[in-house]
């Protein structure tokens, strides 16, 4: 995997969107394209929507370059109209998609974050950003042809930036096709979303996950059914994973977890001094996530009697069951777990040492499942 920083539309360990040669599992939202393409209802704002990682900004830009590359449809004139295309696939020897990949299409303009006055990355979408957009309109309008955004992610726009888009969505540019990608709609202006159509992608099967881990350059996984599980189906969350060890820390709070009420002491020391240490920044937040997970799996099993199927990890239904054996039990887990996040978030707000906080976290859980005997 590559050391080099990552774009702000692109996740660390995977290659760029624009690099993406093939997108796996959202069949539905490409054939929802196509049919509206197809039939001449081409909508000129897309909201490509759901979790983050499964493929949403991938899919932006294979409908960029289709829309870029793809003739209009016309009546053929004397020769019949041509076929109407079936795929969104477009050939990467084809001379749109070498210009996309070398950022040189002129027909295409993306919206990140951009860079401030100090070189640094900034933490949203600033109105300026987008008011770029006038002078590519200007540029790109002489040739007549089709134009296309992306604005990778809609949900990063400041209010100023998204004022200036919703201008651009009432009235916007002939022949012009914006494609916002949002990992959480709701944060964006209503007027926003009801001006756009939606695109839902959703989670990966195993399958398909394994094939965009393939592409990824990140290569088999023997527990790819237990990696699809703790990652929601998301190759960015998968990517991580596989990073971080995930799986391996992930069986380490199941074991933990397993040792409860007897808290296995040793254990959890070892567990808190991987979130310690100047690099371990990472793994400190991947852990939290991971104890995040663990808490919803036990409520879950609580409330509905029966552990989630399939597992996470190795024998993780017969610990779950014992500890959540009833819907009283889950809701102290539910409970419990509200309790630990509102914990973290105040104990990374004040730079608390992650290795006690981990600690605390155990000896919690520790507390909750004596009350599950």
């Amino acid at each position: 995997m590559s050391d080099e920083v990552p774009a702000p539309d692109q996740v660390p360990g995977a290659p760029h969107p624009r690099e993406t040669v093939q997108l796996f599992g959202q069949d539905a939202a490409e054939q929802a394209f196509l049919d509206a393409y197809r039939s001449d209802r081409l909508h000129h704002g897309w909201l490509l929507t759901g979790p983050q990682g499964v493929g949403k900004a991938t899919l932006a830009w294979r409908i960029a370059r289709f829309l870029l590359a793809t003739p209009p449809q016309t009546d053929g004139g004397l020769f019949g109209a041509p076929p109407p295309p079936e795929t969104l696939e477009i050939a990467p020897d084809h001379p749109v998609s070498h210009r996309v990949l070398a950022g040189a299409e002129p027909g295409l303009a993306a919206i990140t974050r951009s860079m401030n006055d100090q070189g640094r990355l900034r933490s949203e979408i600033v109105v300026e950003d987008v008011r770029k957009l006038g002078r590519f309109f200007g540029l790109s309008a002489a040739d007549g042809g089709r134009r296309v955004v992306i604005v990778d992610s809609a949900d990063e726009m400041n209010t100023s930036a998204a004022n200036a888009l919703l201008k651009m969505l009432e009235e916007p540019p002939a022949r012009t096709t914006l494609l916002l990608v949002s990992h959480q709609p709701s944060r964006l202006l209503p007027t926003i979303r009801s001006r756009c159509r939606t695109l839902r992608l959703s989670p990966l099967e195993p399958a398909a996950l394994q094939a965009a881990l393939d592409q990824a350059g990140a290569g088999r996984s023997a527990e790819i059914a237990e990696l699809a599980v703790l990652a929601s189906g998301s190759v960015g969350a998968a990517l991580r994973l596989i990073e971080l060890d995930g799986l391996k820390l992930y069986g380490e709070l199941l074991a933990i977890l397993a040792s409860l009420p007897r808290l296995d002491r040793q254990r959890a020391l070892a567990l808190a001094e991987t979130a310690a240490g100047r690099n371990a920044a990472p793994r400190f937040d991947l852990l939290l996530k991971l104890i995040e997970i663990l808490l919803a799996r036990l409520a879950r099993t609580g409330a509905t009697g029966l552990p989630p199927d399939p597992e996470a990890s190795h024998g993780e239904a017969s610990v779950l069951t014992r500890l959540a054996p009833d819907p009283e039990s889950g809701r102290r887990w539910a409970e419990v777990a509200l309790t630990i996040s509102a914990r973290t978030r105040h104990g990374q707000a004040v730079n608390l040492d992650p290795a006690a906080l981990v600690l605390d976290t155990v000896f919690k859980m520790q507390d909750t499942a004596s009350w599950s005997r």
